[in-house]
Parts: C-alpha cells; structure tokens; sequence
C-alpha cells in the first residue's frame, strides 16, 4: 500500500500550478499585463520594496494599529458580549444594537472617524475597534447561550455559582465559541484598518492600506497585488501562529483531537 503524500504536497502542487498558468496566461498576451501583471512583476515588486525598507515600515505601522485596535475591540466585546448573555434587557437592547451595528460595512465609520478625532492615529483605531467590538459581542453573546443549560444545574446543584460558576463553568464551556468569535473580530479588524488606512492619510506613518492605494493612483497592479498578497500572508500567519494552537490544545483538553 503506498504511503500518503505529505499534508502540504497538494496544496503547493496546486499553488505552484495555478501561479504557472497565471504567468503563462499573461506572457502569451491574452490580458493587459498593466491591469493583470504576471506572478513574477508582483514577486519583483515584493522584493524591491523589501530591500529599500518601504514594505517592512508599512507592515509595522499596520500591524501596531491591528493589534492595538483588535486588542481594545476584545477586551470590550468580551465582557459586553457576557453580559448580553446573561441580562435580557442589556441583551434586548444593546445584543440588537451590535447586531445593527456588524451589518454596517467599516467604511461607514470613516466620516465619523475624521470629524471626531481629525486626521490622527485615534482615528484609525476607532475604526478598527468599531470593526471589532460587535463581532466579538455577538459571538461571545451566542457563546454563552448556547451553554448546556445541565451544565448550570448541576453546577449550581453543588453550589456553584457568582464567578465561580462563570469561571469554572460557563465560560470554558463557551470557549471554543469565543475563540472563533475573536478569529471573526481578528478578520474585520483587518478590514476596517483597510478601510481606514485607505481613506484616512495618516501623518504619523503610512501602512499597507495607504501603500495600496498609491498602487491604484499610479496604476501599479503589480503594487496592489503585492499588498493583497501580503495582507493574506500576515492574517494566515496569525491563525498558525496563535489561533490555530490554541484551537488545538481546546481539542486535545476535550478529547477530541490526539
């Protein structure tokens, strides 16, 4: 019986085949290689802007507006999302709200962004926040309903209860949903900063948003591919590196993973 491939060897079999054709399409002059540059003019786009620097700057600047943004959205979902879940009037009131509020796409915040914080870094991070907030609030609100209520009773049955209960049963019991509820906030976190770095011209440094649109000013494709394609890196990066163990270890405590 032969052996299985490696988990990777199909996906870079794939990969390497779709960039292939994509090349080839281009070369033989099917496009305008203007608007659909090759796989090579993107990868030699990459490499000239990470040796003069500019690539690396722009990543910081985005990554420490991302990560500052994503962190204060969380940490205000969480606990609002809980107590969504656990009082009906703040549910009824503010869980409708943030319902509201996710549908709105993170564009939408932009104007409000400008006229309350002016062209300034706190003008970003309200985007990205407003991105956050509601998805984690909705998420960790669901999380919570959906505890077994047997869990509570018999917590509850030996004495459990105030934060006890909530620490040792409800919220491990909502974990897995919580975790993919910040997994959702990381995701329009990433799109509100877009959103934002694009229409937002920022004095205190320029970051991957504002670096695809000067590729869109100066019909430079292979520069807005370049970005996109470092955007999907990082966010993959972020799962593998930090979600992604976690969600493993959630499996493994539960016996449902080896």
């Amino acid at each position: 019986m032969a052996s299985k491939l490696p988990r990777p060897v199909i996906p870079t079999l794939i990969a390497v085949l779709a960039l292939g054709g994509w090349e080839w399409f281009v070369r033989t002059g099917h496009v305008n290689d203007v608007l659909v540059p090759a796989p090579s003019h993107v990868l030699k786009w990459f490499w000239e802007a990470l040796l003069s620097g500019e690539l690396l700057s722009a990543t910081w600047v985005t990554m420490r507006r991302l990560v500052i943004g994503f962190a204060i959205g969380a940490a205000l979902g969480v606990p609002l999302g809980a107590l969504c879940a656990r009082v009906r009037w703040v549910r009824d009131t503010l869980g409708v709200l943030a319902l509201g509020l996710q549908t709105l796409p993170s564009v939408c915040w932009v104007p409000l962004a400008l006229l309350w914080f002016g062209i300034r870094e706190e003008a970003v991070l309200f985007v990205v926040v407003m991105g956050t907030i509601w998805a984690v609030v909705i998420a960790v609100q669901e999380s919570v309903l959906n505890v077994h209520p047997l869990y509570l009773r018999a917590a509850q049955t030996m004495g459990s209860n105030g934060w006890h209960l909530w620490s040792r049963v409800i919220f491990p019991a909502a974990l897995p949903g919580v975790l993919s509820g910040m997994k959702q906030g990381w995701a329009f976190a990433w799109r509100s900063l877009m959103a934002a770095e694009i229409f937002v011209v920022i004095v205190t440094g320029f970051g991957l948003g504002s670096l695809l649109n000067a590729g869109r000013e100066l019909l430079r494709m292979d520069q807005v591919m370049g970005v996109m394609a470092v955007v999907m890196l990082v966010g993959l990066l972020a799962d593998l590196i930090f979600f992604s163990p976690i969600e493993r270890w959630l499996r493994r405590s539960r016996g449902l993973e080896r």
